[in-house]
């Protein structure tokens, strides 16, 4: 008898690794997810041409738009979130709980729902001296998000000098492994 997959529903924000997101997909079907991919509006639209080979990838309409009232949701329910890249304003918004973006609505529900979530961010070294990002990283982490910020996670770069190439996406596929174990 074979199990099914669990289910990923991988969000990401508009920072610049979003773009090697296919690859993310791929390596975390390989793991043996059944993938979902959300992302900000702002990713989508940076991601536009490639939604339809995101989707052919998933199997599934790629989001970035809450659904209408009434309207089937069109994903099976989620196992374990990612988050990642999560930018300055997506943390804050989650932690603060302002869900205009689909995605930070749905992971905002999903600590109620007790999802398990492990977010990374994406943030230059200017945005996290502003206060209020070290207070939503504990926020988040006080309420039960596994956060991948600092040592064992993402390390800022200086302002202007962003390296998406180097985003530790394995230590993201790695906590989502390590979440659905417990």
């Amino acid at each position: 008898m074979t199990t099914a997959p669990h289910v990923l529903y991988l969000f990401g924000s508009a920072a610049p690794p979003v773009f090697d997101v296919g690859t993310v997909i791929q390596d975390a079907q390989a793991r043996g997810w059944d993938v979902c991919l959300g992302l900000s509006q702002t990713a989508a639209r940076w991601l536009a041409p490639q939604l339809s080979e995101l989707e052919q990838l998933t199997g599934r309409p790629v989001r970035s738009e809450y659904k209408m009232p009434g309207e089937p949701d069109v994903w099976p329910k989620a196992d374990v979130i990612a988050v990642a890249p999560t930018t300055f304003n997506t943390i804050n918004a989650w932690a603060l709980g302002l869900t205009r973006e689909f995605i930070v609505g749905v992971v905002a529900e999903g600590i109620g729902k007790r999802i398990p979530t492990v977010t990374m961010p994406c943030v230059n070294a200017a945005y996290v001296q502003h206060r209020q990002f070290e207070r939503s990283v504990i926020e988040l982490r006080d309420m039960g998000v596994r956060v991948l910020y600092g040592e064992g996670g993402f390390t800022p770069n200086q302002p202007g000098q962003a390296r998406p190439k180097e985003y530790p996406w394995h230590l993201l596929l790695d906590a989502a492994q390590e979440i659905a174990a417990a």
